[in-house]
């Protein structure tokens, strides 16, 4: 295959954001510069754009196994793509559970198959994710998992969270929690506070996810053990967050896209496009998380894609399911939602997941021999999101004017988004 010029953008590189072309082929990256020689390229049009490490998306449901009517690995990795993503790390809460070595190769095998993105299997901590004992761990560590999480579910015990993180800390695997307690979530359907009151709805309390935010860190104190939390959503959670890294504990945290772009006032429209765990929270959680993920407490965001089919969503709100999809928006959604900046937004969204999912050869600036896994992002791109690659559009971003796009990605050499279009 000829070699491939990515060409006037502004590259992330060890150095800084600098103004030059990139020459790639499969073997990686040959070299970064202006006036690069382009004879016998492919030349793609940077200009305008940001081109950095490529895309991970560390919290994604793929559905398959078991719910292949909302999403499949194919489906899923087309939409990611088109997001600008080069990798998703996927949640084990299908059907079975991801609880066994057998399960996790099946996902990554599906994954390789399809060959848009590198899908990234979870293992659950507990079997069955019925948080009544460990799952097969080291059957999963030898599969090649390296970060396990009951998402969907809390690990609410907190022995077992115990035991997990010593085991897999001196492995060197990380613990991924739904931080949520059941007893004060109870039946709650959205945020509790003024709107909740205002519409009848049952109520889940910030401190549902703080209490057990604040247990995990004690436990994460006890052990050592590498502790990440998935979709913060609270003011108090970023508190927690920031002190614990202040003690210098291994902790890592992410944010939604959708937690940074809307808050619970959103809810009143009683459009299911907004329902979603944990719910969206109050306008003060709102710029906490802003914050957080502007200056770092927070490392990176996952889009916490879940997609549902359209008949279950199609219901009244407190009958429908919790959950919406994100990859194809998360660009535009950050991007307005936090002024980032091209660094902290390839910091964000490349470099910190890829450290989290272990990803070899990745989690590092763009540089000459180094992967050419590359997303190339337009910050200016207008457009409507009206049709997308999931097979679910349940989408809060629906019929929306975005700001912010990517317009190219490739993984090790080879292009699979060119100027906006999937490539098979």
């Amino acid at each position: 295959m000829p070699d491939i010029v990515l060409a006037g953008g502004l590259v992330a590189t060890a150095e800084g954001m600098m103004p030059a072309d990139v020459r790639l082929n499969e073997t990686g990256i040959l070299a970064i510069g202006t006036g690069l020689d382009r004879g016998g390229a492919v030349v793609a049009d940077c200009s305008g754009c940001w081109v950095g490490p490529g895309l991970v998306d560390p919290h994604v449901h793929l559905r398959e196994p078991g719910q292949e009517w909302k999403e499949d690995i194919e489906s899923g990795s087309r939409a990611a793509a088109a997001g600008g993503f080069t990798a998703v790390v996927a949640m084990p809460n299908t059907d079975p559970p991801v609880d066994a070595g057998h399960l996790a190769r099946f996902v990554l095998e599906r994954g390789r198959q399809v060959g848009l993105v590198d899908v990234i299997p979870v293992g659950c901590v507990t079997a069955g994710r019925a948080g009544q004992r460990l799952a097969h761990l080291d059957d999963l560590w030898g599969a090649g998992v390296r970060v396990f999480s009951d998402d969907g579910d809390c690990v609410a015990d907190a022995g077992l969270l115990r035991r997990a993180m010593e085991y897999l800390g001196d492995l060197g695997g990380v613990v991924a929690q739904h931080a949520e307690d059941r007893g004060l979530a109870g039946a709650g359907q959205m945020h509790e506070g003024e709107i909740s009151a205002l519409l009848g709805l049952a109520g889940i309390p910030a401190a549902a996810e703080e209490v057990v935010v604040a247990r995990d860190l004690a436990i994460a104190r006890l052990t050592g053990g590498r502790y990440h939390l998935q979709h913060a959503s609270t003011a108090g959670t970023v508190a927690l967050v920031r002190a614990a890294k202040a003690e210098g504990l291994a902790v890592t945290a992410e944010v939604a896209p959708h937690h940074l772009a809307f808050d619970h006032t959103a809810v009143l429209s009683t459009d299911s496009a907004y329902k979603m765990y944990p719910p969206l929270r109050g306008p003060e959680d709102v710029a906490a998380l802003r914050e957080g993920l502007a200056d770092g407490t927070i490392d990176m965001v996952g889009t916490d894609h879940a997609p549902h089919a359209a008949h279950e969503k199609d219901v009244p709100f407190e009958d429908a399911p919790r959950g919406v999809i994100g990859l194809e928006t998360a660009v535009a959604a950050v991007l307005g939602a936090v002024a980032l900046g091209p660094e902290r937004l390839f910091a964000r969204m490349a470099l910190a997941p890829a450290l989290l999912a272990g990803l070899s050869g990745r989690g590092d600036w763009l540089r000459a021999g180094s992967p050419a896994t590359i997303t190339v992002v337009d910050p200016e791109a207008q457009w409507v999101a009206e049709h997308f690659a999931s097979r679910s559009a349940n989408s809060p971003w629906r019929g929306r004017r975005l700001k912010g796009r990517a317009r190219h990605a490739l993984l090790r050499g080879r292009f699979t988004l060119r100027d906006g279009e999937v490539q098979w």
